[in-house]
């Protein structure tokens, strides 16, 4: 489902090169859950931003599905995006200027989905949020926003789901109930989940770690024992 071969990102600065990811090979098998870990600066996020064709390698290939990415201008990459990819951020990037309906509504519309507005609603009853179908962003909390946040990622039944810290901005509690949800939704709808995670027990309930230091690839292990 992708394939990442000689991925270098590098970029240039008053003291001289820095090299962010350094020959990174990795291949994600349909429907395989995936953590990439690592400390801060590591490059897990300039990983992820590459997987998901939001940014552009300094040298290397992505492919989603089959389809080279770093081939495409950005207009095809958008294309592929729409077509097999969703995503869920740590700032969870509702826009505030609509509803929770409308904001899980817009991706379909855009992908000339014909009654996309029933499809937002199932998703968003499956997520706990039938009653706040018409609440703007800032009118809920944050574990509801990232409740949002996945049923806008799921209701295009994506192929790819990428998710950048999607805990990272939630206590403890409501976090440990996003992963439930996040991981039942995937179960649901058998979809290649990758996600960037500080949190080790987010990262252990994948099925395999990619574990990142200094823009390398440490470790690749399965998490099953």
């Amino acid at each position: 489902m992708i394939r990442v071969e000689n991925l270098n990102k590098h970029v240039e600065t008053v003291q001289g090169r820095l090299d962010i990811l350094l020959s990174i090979q990795l291949a994600i098998q349909y429907g395989e859950t995936v953590a990439i870990v690592g400390a801060s600066g590591s490059g897990k996020s300039t990983l992820l931003s590459l997987m998901a064709g939001l940014d552009l390698p300094s040298e290397g290939s992505v492919a989603l599905a089959g389809i080279t990415i770093t081939d495409l201008d950005e207009d095809g990459r958008a294309n592929v995006r729409s077509r097999y990819v969703g995503f869920v951020f740590q700032s969870f990037q509702l826009l505030p200027a609509l509803t929770a309906h409308e904001n899980v509504m817009l991706p379909l519309e855009l992908a000339a989905v014909r009654q996309p507005r029933k499809a937002a609603q199932r998703l968003l009853e499956r997520v706990g949020l039938g009653a706040r179908l018409t609440h703007y962003p800032n009118q809920l909390s944050g574990g509801e926003q990232q409740r949002v946040a996945l049923a806008r990622a799921f209701v295009t039944t994506p192929k790819i789901l990428f998710a950048d810290e999607p805990t990272g901005n939630l206590d403890s509690v409501t976090g440990s109930q996003i992963i439930e949800l996040l991981f039942e939704l995937n179960h649901e709808h058998q979809t290649t989940l990758v996600l960037v995670t500080h949190d080790e027990a987010l990262a252990s309930r994948c099925g395999r770690r990619i574990r990142l230091e200094a823009g390398c690839i440490v470790d690749a292990s399965s998490t099953r024992t």
